[in-house]
């Protein structure tokens, strides 16, 4: 009631012309606004501003096929699965984040995929053909890859262009590139073997190592992959960059109306995918000491399923970075669950297309659940 009645006390000044008063009321609305905004918050109960959050169905989904595995492939329970599952999300959650963030503005990036293989193509070829120093190679091999994401950046915001087909055009361009210039340097369709060079045991140690827990060991990657997963949720959240990725991918034109500059978040958020690509191939390089430059190609589509599973719409404005770790991890558990299941491997992607879409389902379900209890 304090509140309505300062309100009241303050229009009615304003409308018989107080002008003292008259300079207040935009200072004094949105404190007032403020407040009882806030007192509606804390009136909603707890568990519906949880089920609100667009990284809850993407825990529901983690917790129903953990439990389907764990029942139906008894060697999933070990913890030795565990580290495996959780490395292949991690090899899949670096780059998802990444794209997680790319897509809450509202954009898609169908290059990510080839895009890991391009970087770690570069630094092994600049390094063993062209300087013969393999951190020069990793960071000629950095430059390439936020060259690449700008690059699709800057053509959606010249263009006009959809992002599906401007990073297809690239995907297509890279994948083309790929094995023609490693043909063409190396007379091969993979690179040499990096093992031997000097700074490669300083590299491994840094991008594929591993440590052991409770006997078990693990990759370094898992590490990175919640260090990222961290540092992105934060941003969101906390940073006005993260309204501007919101306000970008919701309202575009609002966005840009109100000072945001959208063209610059897009560019910048491409070029984060392009630096998610590049240490990923590192870790890729250092792990195997050789690359294929055919690998690669259908990832992408996997990254965008890890965030759309968690929680992320594919009309931009909504989404969660911690969300597409946990669809990365969904992915991990059902790709090495199968394995696990002993399930004929004929079948595999047919299992793992099928158990990614019950948890998208899940996700959207609930999610809908939690929107209609909250009007």
């Amino acid at each position: 009631m304090g509140l309505d009645r300062r309100w009241q006390t303050v229009r009615r000044k304003v409308s018989v012309g107080d002008g003292r008063e008259e300079d207040q009321v935009n200072a004094i609305t949105e404190s007032v606004e403020t407040r009882v905004a806030r007192r509606q918050v804390q009136q909603t109960p707890l568990w519906k501003r949880i089920l609100k959050r667009p990284e809850v169905g993407a825990l529901g989904g983690v917790i129903l096929v953990f439990v389907f595995f764990y029942v139906m492939a008894p060697p999933f329970r070990q913890l030795s699965a565990l580290s495996t599952v959780l490395y292949q999300a991690s090899i899949l959650g670096i780059p998802a984040v990444a794209v997680a963030l790319l897509m809450i503005g509202g954009e898609f990036d169908l290059s990510a995929g080839v895009a890991v293989v391009s970087s770690s193509l570069a630094a092994s070829m600049f390094a063993t053909e062209v300087t013969g120093n393999l951190w020069i190679g990793m960071l000629l091999a950095l430059v390439l890859s936020l060259g690449i994401g700008a690059l699709n950046g800057y053509l959606l915001v010249r263009t006009k262009l959809h992002s599906f087909l401007v990073t297809l055009s690239t995907f297509l361009m890279l994948q083309g590139l790929n094995i023609a210039i490693t043909k063409l340097v190396t007379g091969n369709v993979a690179t040499a073997d990096i093992s031997g060079m000097d700074g490669f045991d300083l590299g491994q140690r840094i991008f594929a190592s591993s440590f052991h827990v409770f006997g078990t060991s693990v990759s370094i990657a898992i590490v990175y992959w919640l260090i990222f997963a961290a540092i992105a949720t934060w941003v969101l959240l906390r940073t006005r960059i993260g309204n501007w990725i919101f306000a970008v991918g919701g309202q575009g034109d609002s966005a840009r109306a109100v000072g945001i500059p959208v063209k610059r978040v897009k560019i910048g958020l491409f070029m984060v995918v392009g630096f998610s690509c590049w240490f990923t191939g590192m870790h890729m390089l250092f792990a195997y000491d050789t690359v294929q430059s055919g690998a690669g190609i259908g990832n992408e589509l996997l990254y965008i399923a890890s965030a759309v599973v968690g929680g992320c719409l594919l009309t931009g404005g909504y989404g969660s970075a911690a969300g597409s770790a946990l669809g990365a991890f969904i992915f991990g558990m059902t790709t090495e669950g199968v394995i696990y299941a002993d399930w004929d491997p004929d079948w595999f992607m047919f299992f793992v297309g099928a158990m990614l879409l019950l948890a998208t389902v899940f996700n959207g379900w609930l999610r809908i659940r939690a929107l209609s209890r909250s009007k």
